[in-house]
């Protein structure tokens, strides 16, 4: 079986996600990754906390604590979420770690060999007060364009528009407030992307059959537009120190890197991360130095995250000049919207992951997301549609199936799968309908299409439903009991089967159906064609149990409560 490699956005240090961050990026890669290893592939799911950059510092100041005591009580309260949503990563790490310290010093010194790198003065915002060079989100003041008084000096929120800290009208800095700013001449590192444009362009050229829509024009935008050389040292201090081996006066100056250009090899970085906690039965360099026969690698990302890793931390590993695998596949994620307008962190507008577990559990939220998931344009996340999705999906196709043979069955038959008589025209038809769907559902799993692979697997759930009502045992164990007996095993074969196939959308769910079962000898990890028409996994005299409700269906009252509590007007 093939080897992959599968990386989603770093989410970034200050704050917990909201549910579009989610799925724009570490849940459908953990369906994938789950898909993966359950056909038996050699799975590696790497994601970290994104650590560095100014919004760290802000966010430190605001708390009160030094800045590598904030992310780190940060980086655990993150993870403590994405356990809650059961994201299976192999290993998630923080882009502040050693090792990723270490590997991005060694690209910054391989991409200066090699020409990539230029030391350049430009002018930027000091403040005397502070007594330090104020990077962009350092500085706050007055939007140029749209009046906005608390613009940053990168952008303004308000009109989204991309500043430069020069650019704001009664500019202020963050730190201290002081309006006593100058504009002074200072140093910095440049990667020339310039230079390494054709070879980018060609790259890209490569992949533009491969990759989906969304991903390539993005890249193809950025590209007619040109590449220009970027600066990629900041006035911090927290992020990766430049080597003083090699620059040692930036170094005595107290630069480190610019986020943007650590934040995408810590994807190397926490490989090695994971590696170092094992280091007798873990290579990290097999999956990342020279493996680009043997490694497919995927990344998720929504689609602001693209330009960067589709451009330019390719044009970074184009010129260090070294074998590091490059992404195969970029599954690119438009917005998930809240009632049409954008979920905001820092406007607290929308679902947050945390509050999203303290109302529902997981796979509620799992599979609603999955199953809308913005991939070919924008989708609206509203409690009607949610409410909508979870009761008639989850409660009515899925749970009740479930609920309604196992307990008719344990009410008439006891606790051991009943025998009854041998399978007839009927569950052929359902056999072979049941392999239909799973392979249309294997194919959308195989080509990353997360709303057509859901749509399959509630058509699955949906068959076992048809069945049910075609062959009636509620009417079948007055006349012939043997009938019926054979019908509710037949079903209790498709609750094993939805079990298994299930598991990627909703683990948690599918480990209690699973678990239903008394099988001495339950090792499937997945469900064959041909025993997908057999439907004899469970046989006859299995002992089972009736798990709780699956899932309670949300009232009117719910939706009237979620409402109130988050708001649900059109943006």
């Amino acid at each position: 079986m093939a080897r992959h490699l599968i990386t989603s956005a770093l989410p970034y240090i200050n704050g917990i996600k909201h549910l579009g961050n989610m799925v724009g990026s570490m849940l459908p890669a953990d369906v994938y990754s789950r898909y993966l290893r359950q056909r038996g592939h050699d799975v590696l799911y790497i994601c970290a906390t994104d650590e560095h950059g100014t919004p760290a510092e802000l966010a430190a100041k605001e708390q009160g604590l030094p800045v590598a005591e904030f992310c780190a009580q940060a980086h655990d309260a993150q993870k403590a979420v994405y356990d809650g949503f059961q994201l299976a990563f192999d290993y998630f790490g923080r882009s502040s770690s050693p090792e990723n310290r270490e590997i991005t010093q060694h690209f910054a010194r391989k991409l200066h060999e090699n020409g990539f790198i230029e030391e350049r003065a430009i002018r930027q915002v000091y403040s005397p007060a502070d007594g330090r060079f104020l990077p962009d989100r350092y500085v706050e003041g007055t939007c140029p364009h749209c009046g906005y008084d608390k613009a940053r000096g990168d952008q303004c929120e308000n009109c989204t528009r991309v500043l430069d800290p020069t650019d704001l009208i009664n500019p202020r800095s963050a730190i201290s407030g002081s309006t006593d700013l100058e504009v002074r001449e200072t140093k910095h590192l440049f990667l020339l992307q310039s230079k390494l444009e054709n070879e980018v362009r060609e790259w890209v050229a490569r992949h533009d059959r491969d990759w989906p829509q969304l991903a390539s024009s993005i890249a193809h935008k950025w590209l007619t537009e040109g590449l220009h050389d970027r600066a990629i040292t900041r006035d911090l201090d927290w992020g990766v120190p430049v080597p003083a081996d090699t620059w040692p006066e930036l170094a005595a100056e107290g630069k480190v890197f610019y986020v943007w250009f650590d934040a995408p090899i810590e994807y190397i970085g926490a490989t090695k991360e994971w590696a170092d906690q094992d280091p007798d039965n873990r290579d990290w360099q097999s999956w990342w130095y020279d493996a680009d026969e043997t490694v497919r690698y995927t990344e998720f990302m929504a689609k602001d995250n693209v330009p960067f890793h589709t451009v330019m931390f390719p044009a970074t590993e184009l010129g260090v000049r070294e074998p590091w695998k490059k992404v195969d596949y970029v599954k690119a994620f438009n917005w998930l919207t809240y009632y049409g307008g954008k979920f905001s962190t820092s406007q607290k507008r929308g679902v947050f992951t945390d509050q999203a577990l303290d109302i529902l559990p997981a796979d509620y939220w799992r599979y609603f997301l999955i199953a809308n998931a913005p991939e070919s344009d924008d989708s609206s996340f509203t409690w009607e549609h949610f409410t909508a999705t979870v009761n008639k999906d989850l409660a009515d196709t899925l749970g009740n199936f479930v609920n309604r043979v196992l307990s008719f069955s344990k009410k008439r038959f006891g606790e051991e799968v009943p025998a009854g008589g041998e399978p007839g025209e009927a569950e052929a038809r359902l056999g072979t309908e049941i392999a239909r769907l799973l392979g249309e559902y294997e194919e959308h799993m195989e080509a990353l299409q997360f709303r057509k692979a859901a749509a399959a697997l509630r058509a699955l759930w949906s068959a076992g439903n048809s069945y049910l009502e075609e062959k009636a045992p509620w009417l079948q164990i007055k006349t012939d009991k043997d009938a019926a007996a054979l019908t509710l095993r037949t079903a209790m074969n498709l609750i094993h089967l939805y079990a298994v196939v299930s598991e990627p959308l909703i683990p948690s769910t599918a480990k209690a159906m699973r678990e239903a079962f008394s099988l001495a000898d339950d090792t499937a990890t997945w469900v064959t064609a041909e025993e997908a028409k057999a439907l004899a996994s469970v046989p006859a005299g299995t002992p089972f149990t009736v798990p709780p409700v699956l899932f309670a269906k949300l009232t009117d009252e719910d939706l009237a409560t979620y409402k109130e509590r988050f708001g649900g007007e059109e943006g």
